[in-house]
C-alpha cells in the first residue's frame, strides 16, 4: 500500500519585502490569491491525501477568503520562524500518521502537478529529497572586505526549491531535536535534515517555480501571466438641455445648461465604460444598462464604469490604462482635468498615473461647434490571463 502523503503549506510570514498592506501570500496574481494557487495544487493532486495550511494568527479572515471552497485541513498558527511554523504543521498532522510529508512555501504559487509527483517519488526512494535547479551564473565567494576570495565550481552547485519531500517520522524527529537544542535558524527543511544526519537527494526542479519575495517579483509574475493585452474603444454623445452643470469624468462642472440623458449623462464615463467592455468583448453600456429600464434614470455613471472594471477583475485581469478625450466648445475642461483623472482612477481602482483626460474643440464645426452638445471618445487597455481569451 502506498504511503499516506500529506502536504504542509507554510504561509505564516509577513512578506514585508513584497510591500503593500497585506502579506505577499494573499496578493493577487492574475486575479487569484497567491496562497490559493499553492493550496489548490496539492488539494487537487491525486497523490496527496491531505493539505495542512500554516498561517499567521492575524490572517484568519484573509485565509478564509482566499481558501474558500478548497478541500484543506483547518489552518494552524505558525511561529516566529519558518522552522517553527513548519514544526507546527508537522505536529498538527502527526495524528494522520503520514508516510511522506511535503513541505511547500505558499509564496511559490507556480509549481506544477508534475513537480509534486516527482517529489513524492523521490521521497519514497530517498526519504529526503529537494527539487533543485543548476546554477547558470558564475558564483564568487567574497571575503569580509568585499573582495573575491574564490570562484566556485558551478557544476557542483544548485539552487533548491519547494516542495521538499521527506519520510514523515524522521523529519518530525529532526524538528523536535532542533527545537530541544535551541536551533531555530535553518532556512529550509533540507538544511535541518542534513544537521540531523539525514542524506538529502535532489530531483529536477522547475524554472517557473519561483518564490515571490519582493514587490518586483510579484509585479513580474503578474505581468508574465497577463499576456493577453487588449484595447477597446468607446464613444458617447449627449445634447445640452436645461440646468446649471454637467457631469464629466465623475466631476460636477458648472455650465450654462445641463445635459439630456437617461442617467446623469456623463459622456466621459459612458465612453470609458464602453471602452472597457469593448476590450472584454462583453457587450456595451446599453446592453448591460438599457435606457428603457427606469432603474437607471438619473443614476450616477460611476456605477457603470465600476461595473465594467469589476468584470475585468472577475476575469483575472487588470486595467493598464484609460484614456478619454472630451470634445466641446464649453464648458472648459482644463480647470477640472486633475479632478476628473482622480475620480476616474478611484472608480476604476487604478493609479491616477494610468488615467489620461484630454479636451479639444471642433473649431466651431458641427453640433459641438454650435454648442448643442458634447462628445467623448475613449480607449481602454486591459491585460487578461491568456487562458481567458
Amino acid at each position: 500500500m502506498a504511503a499516506r502523503v500529506v502536504a504542509v503549506v507554510v504561509a505564516g510570514g509577513r512578506g514585508a519585502r513584497a510591500g503593500r498592506e497585506i502579506p505577499k501570500q494573499y496578493r493577487m496574481i492574475a486575479g487569484v490569491p497567491v496562497i490559493r494557487s499553492s493550496l489548490a495544487l496539492f488539494a487537487g493532486h491525486a497523490q496527496v491525501d491531505a493539505v495542512q495550511p500554516v498561517i499567521h494568527s492575524d490572517d484568519a479572515d484573509l485565509f478564509a477568503a482566499a481558501s474558500a471552497g478548497l478541500d484543506v485541513l483547518p489552518p494552524v498558527s505558525g511561529r516566529e520562524t519558518r522552522q517553527g511554523s513548519v514544526r507546527s504543521g508537522l505536529e498538527a498532522v502527526a495524528p494522520l500518521n503520514p508516510g511522506i510529508i511535503l513541505v511547500h512555501d505558499a509564496a511559490r504559487p507556480f509549481a506544477s502537478p508534475a513537480l509534486v509527483a516527482r517529489a513524492i517519488a523521490a521521497a519514497a526512494e530517498s526519504a529526503a529529497a529537494v527539487p533543485a535547479m543548476p546554477v547558470s551564473d558564475t558564483v564568487k565567494q567574497v571575503d569580509d572586505t568585499g573582495r573575491v576570495a574564490a570562484t566556485l565550481d558551478r557544476s557542483r552547485l544548485v539552487t533548491v526549491q519547494t516542495p521538499q519531500a521527506f519520510a514523515f517520522p524522521p523529519l518530525l524527529d529532526a524538528h523536535r531535536r532542533a527545537a530541544a537544542a535551541g536551533r531555530d535558524d535553518f532556512t529550509d527543511d533540507a538544511a535541518l535534515a542534513e544537521w540531523a544526519g539525514m542524506a538529502v537527494a535532489v530531483f529536477a526542479g522547475e524554472r517557473a517555480n519561483v518564490k515571490l519575495t519582493t514587490a518586483d517579483d510579484v509585479a513580474r509574475a503578474e505581468a508574465e501571466r497577463l499576456l493577453d493585452v487588449r484595447t477597446g474603444s468607446g464613444f458617447d454623445v449627449h445634447a445640452f438641455g436645461e440646468g446649471d452643470h454637467v457631469m464629466l469624468g465623475g466631476v460636477r462642472v458648472p455650465h450654462t445648461g445641463g445635459v439630456i440623458g437617461h442617467s446623469d449623462a456623463d459622456v466621459a464615463l459612458h465612453a470609458l465604460t464602453d471602452a472597457v467592455l469593448g476590450a472584454l468583448a462583453d457587450g456595451d453600456i446599453g446592453w448591460h444598462f438599457p435606457p428603457s429600464d427606469p432603474q437607471w434614470r438619473g443614476v450616477s455613471s460611476d456605477r457603470f464604469l465600476g461595473f465594467a472594471c469589476d468584470r475585468v477583475r472577475a476575469r483575472g485581469g487588470l486595467i493598464a490604462h484609460l484614456d478619454v478625450t472630451i470634445v466641446c466648445e464649453a464648458p472648459r475642461i482644463g480647470p477640472h482635468r486633475d479632478a476628473m483623472r482622480a475620480r476616474i482612477a478611484e472608480i476604476a481602482g487604478i493609479a491616477v498615473e494610468r488615467v489620461a483626460v484630454k479636451a479639444t474643440t471642433s473649431e466651431t464645426l458641427g453640433f459641438t461647434g454650435r454648442r448643442e452638445g458634447l462628445v467623448a471618445m475613449a480607449t481602454a487597455t486591459i491585460r487578461l490571463p491568456w487562458s481567458s481569451a
